[in-house]
């Protein structure tokens, strides 16, 4: 069993030095861990196994720590990912950058999802590029390309999308 932890506090709250040793007293281990500073927040993102009781245990560990730290925890109980959906699926990455406008992460996403393509990872960020008095935004998009679509035709409609709005992407073949 696997258990998805979603974890919000304020930047000088040291939850994280309380979570890990949590997980491990319970005698879950991670399966995937991601967490930044966002603003003045850190977030953290968990996904970890166990069998129900060690699930259980922990859920109730994290409303101590919840009240104790006064932070946000959301939780959802879930299974190991379908392996079998994603063996015929070719990983890439979008790497884009423009000026920042409202709509780019929106656009991009639709344009994906239309295309029945699945998203793994999203990260972005707006900056004041240097040399310039405008913001930027750049994203890098992990999808999960379906055998049965068209490389060519997929990057030719994909790129014909971000000349329309002025976007500057890459689409290549995922590197880890």
């Amino acid at each position: 069993m696997q258990l998805a932890i979603t974890l919000l506090g304020h930047h000088q709250s040291r939850f994280m030095a309380e979570i890990l040793p949590a997980i491990r007293d319970c005698k879950c281990h991670i399966v995937d861990i991601k967490s930044s500073c966002i603003g003045q927040t850190t977030a953290a993102y968990l996904l970890i196994q166990g069998n129900w009781n060690q699930i259980a245990k922990f859920e109730g560990l994290l409303e101590l720590i919840k009240k104790r730290l006064d932070i946000k925890i959301q939780t959802l109980r879930t299974e190991a990912k379908d392996k079998a959906h994603s063996k015929d699926c070719l990983p890439y990455s979008i790497e884009t950058i423009s000026l920042d406008h409202e709509s780019i992460v929106e656009s991009i996403a639709t344009f994906l999802l239309d295309h029945e393509i699945d998203i793994e990872e999203i990260t972005g960020s707006a900056y004041q590029a240097p040399y310039l008095q405008s913001s930027v935004f750049s994203s890098k998009f992990i999808i999960l390309v379906p055998a049965s679509v068209s490389l060519l035709i997929l990057r030719e409609e994909f790129m014909d999308l971000c000349d329309q709005l002025n976007i500057d992407a890459i689409l290549e073949p995922a590197k880890r």
